[in-house]
């Protein structure tokens, strides 16, 4: 297992001077993935945050090789870098160069709107790692709701009012769709969990075929959090189990942490201001809540059963 030194020895291929907020999640879900790449990296990202705030012309971030795709496609993008790459290998003959592809995509370009692209590269095979950077909402184009926002959380398009407590629907289950492709590694991970982090884009890169890894990335402007506790309630999030750390490898799940002390998931929520609304004494937020922590519990529960834990 990588210890903190090691990591910090390690070449970075995503440099300081980018243009990201204080206290974003997402440089440091970057930084531990790319410090897991042990051979030259080849990077795709998908239009939104991270492209936006790390290629402002003239400058760049990145210190490998990278591909700018558009909101929907970062998948597709990737799939032919490694068709090509692959199809020049065999055009010239044996070579022992060893690439590390992976492709960098949102929330909104991964559980939405690029979903497609996403589904077909893992269902076809390609040999590249796919992490989603989960900040629970489009956070680029003004905080509009996504697959991945949370119930009841306030974001432009699903605002909270006299006649609407927020977003109506429950988050996708992404990692577990994922999961249901069948390809060898998909993890799910979060930035306040770093070693977790960086093995399971070890693992990720390492299998021979697609990998899928998602990690949550608080954007601090969208919870409406303070920028010196994303760290915090990230962990939060992972020690309620709103989001557990778990693996599926070869369709073997394993679950990663297990808190020995669960936190409270409404004092998670409570920590943030995009669901301040909750927290009003009108009675349909009290009963909005109660359905909220069972929804929590209920796939926690389901989590456990498919990891073979006991409850």
């Amino acid at each position: 297992m990588v210890t903190a030194k090691e990591l910090a020895s390690r070449p970075e291929r995503f440099y300081p001077g980018h243009r990201a907020c204080s206290g974003c999640g997402f440089p440091q879900a970057i930084r531990f993935v790319l410090k897991a790449a042990r051979n030259p990296v080849v990077v795709s990202v998908a239009t939104g945050c991270l492209e936006v705030t790390s290629t402002a012309y003239p400058y760049t971030a990145w210190n490998c090789s990278f591909i700018h795709s558009a909101f929907e496609n970062t998948a597709a993008t990737m799939s032919g870098i490694v068709g090509a790459y692959e199809g020049l290998k065999r055009f010239k003959g044996d070579d022992n160069r060893q690439l590390d592809f992976i492709a960098f995509g949102g929330d909104g370009g991964s559980y939405d709107i690029g979903f497609q692209a996403l589904s077909g590269a893992m269902e076809r095979g390609h040999d590249f790692l796919y992490v989603c950077y989960d900040n629970g909402s489009y956070a680029n184009t003004g905080v509009q709701r996504s697959g991945a926002t949370p119930r009841g959380a306030h974001t432009t398009t699903t605002p909270a009012g006299d006649r609407s407590h927020g977003k109506p629907q429950f988050r996708k289950d992404l990692t577990g769709i994922i999961a249901a492709h069948n390809i060898p590694y998909v993890a799910q991970s979060a930035i306040s969990h770093w070693r977790d982090v960086v093995t399971k884009a070890e693992k990720g890169l390492a299998v021979k075929g697609p990998a899928f890894l998602n990690i949550m990335a608080p954007c601090r402007l969208t919870w409406g959090t303070p920028p010196e506790e994303t760290i915090d309630v990230t962990r939060h999030a992972v020690e309620s189990c709103f989001w557990p750390l778990y693996e599926v490898e070869d369709g073997n799940w394993v679950l990663n942490f297990r808190p020995k002390k669960k936190r409270s998931f409404i004092d998670w929520l409570r920590r943030q201001r995009r669901f301040s609304h909750l927290f009003r004494k009108e009675k349909e937020n009290v009963n909005l809540l109660q359905e909220l922590e069972d929804e929590v519990e209920n796939r926690w529960k389901r989590l456990l059963e498919r990891c073979q834990e006991p409850h």
